[in-house]
């Protein structure tokens, strides 16, 4: 069983960029689908983007489509969010999560193993 972990998360002025990290422990994330969940608070926790087994597809929400780019290094066990042109309403909670399991890969219940989170706030 993975057990996952964010880091990478602070304070950052609008405009500006943050890259969050998942490290992976106790299993192979190469046979993990990964993705990145956020939640603000009051709100649903909401997609934010979605990485294949091999790094080869990727899949955004349209919020952050073209600022966000969701990447993976199954080497060092580790999945990265790299976030650009970050804006107020970016702010959340950023979670990593994965799943073994072949799954639309935009819904919460799709995935079975989850970080504790790292928080982003943008300020404007």
């Amino acid at each position: 069983q993975v057990q996952l972990a964010e880091s990478g998360g602070g304070l950052v002025q609008a405009g500006g960029s943050l890259r969050l990290s998942c490290t992976a422990s106790g299993g192979s994330l190469r046979f993990y689908n990964m993705a990145w969940f956020r939640q603000a608070p009051g709100k649903e926790r909401e997609f934010v983007a979605q990485i294949g087994r091999t790094g080869g597809s990727t899949m955004y929400s349209d919020s952050v489509k073209g600022r966000f780019t969701i990447s993976r290094d199954n080497d060092k066990n580790m999945g990265h969010l790299q976030m650009n042109s970050l804006k107020p309403e970016d702010t959340a909670v950023y979670y990593c999560a994965a799943t073994t399991r072949i799954v639309d890969g935009r819904r919460v219940n799709d995935y079975d193993y989850w970080g504790q989170g790292t928080q982003a706030t943008v300020s404007s």
